[in-house]
């Protein structure tokens, strides 16, 4: 399964202009190809935050209604902190929002679309995979 960052989210459905990146043209194909993808609820928060009307609100929402939502529970949430402090003991800082995406992540052995360089850096030190174009 793939997991999909804020980061990609916000290029695909986001951008004003067109986004060319091959990061877009991959997830188009992944698209296309039916690959199975989901969202964390964290990463659905953070992409619908900040949408400027209500209208393109509404239809941000219909379009990531498609995708599965990964919800966090009690397991998340320690292997989250597990995350966190490997990469603290190892002189990394890393954003707690970071750990739940990075742990859910690693639970469901999925990998993390993501542009988001943090991720490298927590993937050194946990078994975080990262999905690569």
């Amino acid at each position: 399964m793939i997991v999909l960052d804020t980061t990609i989210l916000s290029r695909v459905y986001r951008r004003a202009a067109p986004d060319l990146s091959n990061e877009v043209a991959m997830f188009i194909q992944l698209l296309e190809d039916d690959e199975p993808m989901a969202i964390p609820s964290i990463v659905l928060q953070e992409v619908l935050s900040g949408v400027r009307t209500d209208a393109a609100f509404e239809q941000l929402d219909q379009v990531l209604t498609g995708f599965p939502i990964l919800f966090a529970t009690r397991e998340t949430h320690v292997a989250a902190a597990r995350i966190r402090s490997r990469c603290r003991a190892n002189g990394i800082a890393a954003a707690t929002v970071d750990c739940l995406i990075a742990a859910h992540t690693i639970l469901i052995e999925g990998e993390l679309f993501t542009t988001d360089d943090d991720f490298k850096r927590i993937a050194k030190h946990n078994a975080l995979r990262l999905f690569s174009v």
